[in-house]
């Protein structure tokens, strides 16, 4: 039975303020019913014995404290899922389809019977099964080094003016299972802007991959609650075609760092005790409520894997964003300001980079036998010559030993040929496995240290 409210108490920014006059359910959905007729949508987002707060999917402007309606709906926020019409389209914050260009809903409603709470909870730690296999990006220095793995959250650290859209970009149209599985990729985009929306669709669509692209876009100028909801409305699509469709999902969520944002607008308004730099204390839940529903469940096919990626504030690792993300998920990639101003795509810090599963899935059956030493004497060895160039900056070319010389020379014909490729260009493991050894085998073999003799006997270039 729905509940009706004819009196606002006040209002703050997107929030309606209510006296609280029934048992109100958290998260509960409610329409509110304008002077002119029109209806606009909110959700509870906090209430006491006294206040019930609403905040709305739209704008506050209009609403008048004595002639507006809020009907109580007893019903949480759903989305519906559609095993064939949703492959290739675009949706906006709600799951409704939209024309990207105008941002207008499209009048077709999706054929189906599936409608799906977004609220899900987390993937029960007991009944998780641990992440084996790998997902192919064509990049080399995250197939290389930091190799993504099924059912992984694997975030992406970047900064303001960094290539970190053209990345996601790439990962999109390239990433892929090396299996004949099926496989789907969802794009989240969160408070970004319509230039960089209809390039991410443009690039899709160039591809020829777009009928493996499930797309969310929620824009800067849309309302807050909106941002607060797509990541749920993408997970909760995963969620399906993951564990009732047996398919393999790779998540992309782009911007994390403008869904903390608003967090803390919503935190604030409803006048919350702030913790670091104004974030909810609660940030750290908040983000776990996102990032843990994904992976592997025990006795299912399909799996969730999750690339979710942030802006660092004055590339400040240490900021409350990135820092938590860290916390919750199993690894880092970082994008470094020195390697882009060099023009080096993409970007990689691979010292501050991190894949904390990878060893465990790499190797013979699934990559190549010898990914794992390769992998680590590329690390060793680039470390080697980063100090090799500070002692440079100190005492000169000059002063260089002949094997200091040639670990330099390695830095940076690691950083030309391995790191460095085309936006468009998509390498597989054997290539660029390929490119490392190229590289290792202008060092004399003595130097590679951490590679067994016989992958040194098998593939070092003489």
């Amino acid at each position: 039975m729905s509940i009706l409210y004819q009196k606002v108490q006040k209002v703050i920014g997107p929030l309606l303020f209510l006296k609280n006059k029934h048992d109100v359910q958290y998260e509960e959905i409610v329409k509110v019913q304008m002077e002119d007729k029109s209806t606009r949508f909110g959700q509870v987002v906090k209430m006491d014995e006294e206040i019930i707060v609403v905040e709305l999917f739209e704008s506050t402007k209009g609403i008048s404290s004595q002639n507006t309606k809020i009907l109580f709906t007893r019903d949480t926020f759903k989305i519906k899922i559609s095993d064939t019409d949703m492959f290739g389209q675009t949706f906006n914050s709600l799951g409704k389809p939209i024309d990207l260009e105008t941002k207008k809903e499209l009048k077709y409603n999706l054929l189906t019977d599936q409608e799906k709470d977004i609220y899900a909870y987390p993937i029960n730690p007991f009944a998780r099964d641990y992440p084996s296999e790998v997902i192919q990006t064509g990049i080399s220095v995250i197939d290389g080094l930091f190799t993504l793995i099924r059912g992984q959250k694997l975030p992406i650290f970047s900064g303001q003016g960094l290539s970190h859209n053209k990345l996601a970009t790439q990962i999109v149209t390239q990433a892929r299972v090396l299996t004949e599985e099926p496989f789907l990729i969802i794009f989240c985009g969160i408070g970004i802007i319509e230039d960089d929306a209809i390039k991410f669709l443009k690039a899709f669509r160039e591809s020829g991959n777009i009928q493996n692209i499930i797309s969310f876009m929620n824009f800067a100028s849309d309302p807050v609650m909106e941002r607060l909801i797509i990541p749920r409305v993408a997970l909760t699509t995963a969620e399906y075609f993951a564990f009732e469709k047996d398919m393999h999902v790779l998540v992309i969520l782009i911007d994390m760092t403008n869904y903390a944002e608003a967090l803390r607008e919503l935190s604030s308004a409803k006048e919350e005790i702030p913790s670091r730099k104004g974030y909810p204390g609660y940030l750290y839940s908040d983000l776990a409520s996102i990032y843990e529903r994904t992976g592997k469940i025990k006795g299912k096919t399909g799996s969730i894997t999750q690339i979710p990626i942030l802006t660092m504030k004055n590339d400040d690792i240490s900021d409350p964003v990135p820092d938590t993300t860290g916390y919750i998920t199993e690894g880092q990639l970082v994008l470094e300001r020195e390697l882009h101003k060099k023009g080096i795509y993409p970007p990689f810090d691979v010292l501050s980079s991190i894949s904390r599963l990878m060893k465990d899935a790499i190797g013979k059956e699934t990559t190549r036998e010898d990914h794992a030493d390769v992998s680590s004497q590329l690390l060793s060895l680039y470390s080697n010559s980063l100090e090799v160039r500070d002692l440079l900056s100190i005492v000169g070319k000059e002063g260089l030993s002949n094997e200091q010389r040639t670990i330099l020379k390695f830095g940076t014909e690691f950083e030309n040929s391995f790191l460095n490729q085309q936006p468009n260009e998509n390498r597989d493991f054997n290539q660029t496995l390929s490119i490392a050894w190229k590289i290792l085998s202008e060092l004399p073999r003595d130097k590679l240290v951490r590679i067994h003799d016989k992958f040194i006997d098998k593939y070092y270039h003489e």
